[in-house]
């Protein structure tokens, strides 16, 4: 059989497909970007995970599709923690842009990641292309829960929200300075501890306009330059993954319309197309 798995730095999805295209089990782990987390915490997580382990037997191939599988030695590195893990398994380890590409479409179209982190790819079909190298939550991830908890975080301390939406930010979250400098200085996975804050904009009684121009002005940073810097982005359909790009999708096609886009797909979880994907184009299943 074979598991594939879609993981970000947040969580990772795993679905064990039989012969015949059908989802014989399914579980969720913590995440495992491994251009993020140490070998021992990526061991750590696929070995809490009892569904995981029953699964090993059944298993005579992996496919993962990851954030921070892009270069080689992060991929290298998370592909043999997933070798010793699946001892008997083929393993193929790939790049989180292939699997929103393959789950989003089959046609060529610009197909963005908009979650934890963020990032762009030309699909032609075929393969994905990628314009822009990217350099992660630090120097970018413009529009990600990443991007739009450190905005959340700044406008705070620099009172930009005003006294309202401060005294609810106060409410949700432990806002003291030295808790937050910790956390994103001193512990592991600062980018998901800095996401965490963006479900504040999303789980919101209401979408008032500083929760509105906030999300517009990352969609906006993103598309300038992680949409706009293909040559096809005004020729092809844009796609969009994630659900930062899920909840965002009214404001995603405001902004579209400044530059003349057409907004495809937008999908929460790649992975329900995925399994669609290896039906019909891997498995064949007639």
């Amino acid at each position: 059989m074979i598991l594939i798995a879609d993981g970000g730095s947040t969580k990772c999805d795993w679905i064990l497909l039989n012969d015949r295209g059908e989802v014989e089990s399914r579980t969720r782990t913590k995440g495992l970007n491994p251009a993020v987390f140490k070998p021992e915490s990526l061991k750590a997580r696929l070995e809490e995970n009892d569904e995981l382990k029953e699964m090993i037997p059944k298993v005579s191939r992996v496919d993962f599709y990851g954030a921070g599988c892009g270069t080689p030695t992060p991929a290298k590195n998370l592909t043999d923690i997933l070798q010793d893990f699946f001892e008997e398994a083929e393993i193929n380890v790939d790049e989180d842009m292939v699997a929103a590409a393959l789950a989003t479409t089959t046609e060529p179209g610009i197909v963005c990641i908009l979650g934890t982190g963020s990032n762009s790819c030309f699909f032609d079909g075929k393969n994905v292309h990628m314009e822009i190298e990217s350099l992660g939550y630090v120097l970018m991830d413009e529009a990600s829960g990443n991007y739009f908890g450190k905005r959340l975080i700044r406008d705070y301390y620099y009172k930009f929200m005003g006294d309202h939406m401060s005294r609810e930010f106060e409410k949700r979250y432990d806002l003291d300075a030295d808790t937050i400098k910790r956390n994103v200085y001193k512990e592991d996975n600062p980018n998901t501890y800095l996401a965490s804050f963006a479900e504040f904009i999303f789980t919101s009684e209401e979408r008032n306009g500083y929760f509105y121009k906030l999300i517009y002005e990352g969609i906006e940073k993103f598309i300038e330059r992680r949409v706009m810097c293909f040559k096809q982005a005004q020729g092809v359909p844009i796609h969009f993954i994630g659900s930062i790009a899920f909840f965002s999708e009214d404001i995603i096609r405001d902004v579209a319309k400044r530059y003349h886009l057409d907004i495809g797909n937008v999908i929460r979880r790649p992975i329900d197309g995925l399994i669609d994907h290896y039906k019909n184009n891997v498995l064949k299943v007639k």
